[in-house]
């Protein structure tokens, strides 16, 4: 291991001063976004909610949380023309609706970052700067396979021949499949053999460093298995003009990866310098298994070579299915997020891929099961829930009542409201342990148990056989309170998974905008001493509506 790269690791990451820095990886302009694009925006946006709320951060932008999109190489030069327009006008439009998606599913970011942007270009020269006075930027002669497509240069163990139907053989990508060139070229070189051992001590050194661990051991199989071969990290201007010039060499293109790699950088304030320090590094950066080799070897190379500390942790995720085969636009199955969600609402699309997205192995999308699951958790579980406690038949005072001591004990004496108080009392943790570590499934799994014991209770209970009889009106705000004391603490854990659902359920039990963090769940009303009757809020919203099936809206229709 180099001496400079191991006493960088093994000092700097010792420091604590760096606030929450959360990224998505930026996305390529040159298809429109898709429900692959939006779950890796998803996860991002659910890490970067939960840590604000277990921080009790409700207003100020305490934390950072960067995406953005990628708008340089010859992938985007081919697709601007054949959209017959400018790469610029090109960029512009495409990056657009990469905004859009963000804010249409609350994805709250706080800084956006395109390639094209000037800024952008400071922090890409400054980056290239240092690494050339640091010894790590050399010129070439550089021969190899390239793939346009991938625009990256492959090795013979990455490349595969296929048989074309007229018989020809055609040499392809291994791993996506597309075709590649033989190319000659004078490049700029990174000498990647040298960072060697620092890229397995950077993986080795934590356990999260590369979450899953699936992802981790493909990395370490990748840096241990044999010599990594130096990689080119310039393109000639005449083959690859849009992009970012080298400094002080016009006839150079800065590789399209190292370019884009460099927009953390940017998010972070690397151009400007005064902030860096306080921001750097990444606390959590989420990609897609894609562009794992990239932000696990590329990445962390390059840092160290810039004297930087690379990324706390890389949370890779895998992809999504459509039915069980794989998304490409020639099965015309790509399912586009902004066309779903006018079906099933912004946070039930958000819902259900945070429910069954599993990091560690493939989603499959299925409308079918997609609307089982909102119109059976969403629509029943919860929001059925909710309207049945706010209705005027068992509310007509609409209130968030008080309880009588005698009657609590009464009714807590009772099995069902034993599970129900154990199960409250257990979820924050229960949530904490799970969001921590990033599986959002579990702490979904977990909070519809929790509301299914909710549901079970109130049906037990029978508080329209309560209301019927005056002597047990005090039963009757035990069962309304506990019912909306779970829906309070589940609305609040909730937040990062479905926020725009979670806040009309706050507003509707009158739950003060400061009091829906992490520390609010920690105490329950029923052991936190008298609690004041409040008000419910007059929203009449309906939280979550059943979707109708296509022989239902028929029906209907008739």
């Amino acid at each position: 291991m180099s001496a400079r790269g191991l006493f960088l690791l093994r000092n700097v990451s010792s420091c604590s001063h760096s606030p929450f820095f959360v990224t998505t990886p930026i996305y390529y302009v040159n298809a429109n976004p898709h429900i692959g694009h939006l779950y890796s925006s998803l996860i991002a946006d659910a890490v970067y909610r939960w840590r604000c709320i277990t921080n009790n951060v409700t207003s100020a932008r305490k934390f950072k949380f960067s995406t953005g999109t990628d708008e340089h190489g010859s992938k985007i030069q081919q697709a601007a023309a054949i959209n017959n327009s400018t790469p610029v006008d090109y960029c512009l439009k495409v990056s657009s609706q990469y905004k859009d998606l963000a804010q249409r599913f609350s994805i709250d970011y706080t800084d956006f970052v395109r390639t094209t942007d000037e800024n952008h270009e400071r922090a890409v020269h400054k980056f290239w700067n240092i690494l050339k006075r640091n010894n790590k930027i050399y010129s070439a002669k550089y021969s190899g396979w390239y793939c346009v497509s991938d625009e990256t240069f492959l090795t013979e163990s990455q490349l595969k021949e296929r048989v074309e139907p007229d018989g020809r053989k055609t040499i392809i990508s291994g791993e996506s499949g597309h075709p590649v060139e033989w190319i000659e070229e004078v490049n700029y070189m990174f000498p990647l053999r040298s960072l060697q051992d620092d890229l397995k001590y950077w993986i080795r050194r934590n356990e999260n460093s590369v979450r899953p661990a699936k992802f981790r051991k493909i990395l370490l199989d990748m840096v241990e298995a044999s010599p990594l071969p130096d990689i080119s990290i310039s393109r000639p201007s005449s083959r690859v003009h849009w992009g970012i010039q080298v400094p002080d060499d016009e006839t150079q293109t800065v590789y399209v990866w190292l370019d884009a790699l460099v927009n953390y950088l940017t998010a972070a304030g690397y151009a400007e310098g005064a902030a860096f320090s306080k921001v750097w590094p990444p606390s959590v950066q989420v990609i897609g298994k894609d562009i794992l080799k990239f932000h696990g070897i590329y990445w962390p190379a390059f840092l160290i070579a810039a004297d930087l500390e690379p990324p706390a942790t890389l949370l890779c995720h895998s992809h999504w299915t459509v039915d069980g085969e794989k998304m490409s636009k020639s099965k015309n199955n790509v399912v586009c997020p902004f066309q779903r969600s006018k079906i099933y609402t912004n946070d039930g699309l958000r819902y259900f891929l945070l429910r069954e997205g599993v990091a560690h192995s493939d989603g499959n999308y299925s409308d079918t099961k997609l609307i089982r699951i909102l119109n059976s958790e969403l629509a029943d579980t919860l929001g059925n829930l909710l309207s049945r406690c706010c209705g005027s038949a068992l509310n007509p005072r609409q209130t968030f009542p008080r309880i009588e001591e005698d009657a609590l004990r009464k009714v807590a004496e009772l099995d069902v409201t034993k599970k129900l108080i154990e199960d409250v009392r257990g979820l924050p943790d229960a949530c904490m342990g799970h969001y921590t570590d990033f599986n959002f499934y579990k702490a979904v799994d977990r909070l519809i148990a929790t509301l299914h014991q909710a549901n079970v209770f109130f049906e037990t209970l029978k508080p329209w056989a309560l209301k019927k009889d005056p002597t047990k009106a005090a039963e009757l705000d035990v069962v309304l309170h506990l019912t909306l004391e779970t829906l309070r603490v589940c609305g609040i854990l909730l937040q990062p998974i479905i926020p725009n659902i979670a806040a009309c359920l706050l507003n509707k039990i009158s739950v003060e905008k400061g009091k829906r963090c992490f520390g609010d769940v920690k105490t329950l009303s029923w052991e936190a001493g008298e609690f004041a009757s409040r008000d419910l809020g007059r929203e009449k919203e309906v939280l979550f509506r059943r979707i109708l099936l296509e022989g239902e809206r028929k029906t209907r229709r008739v």
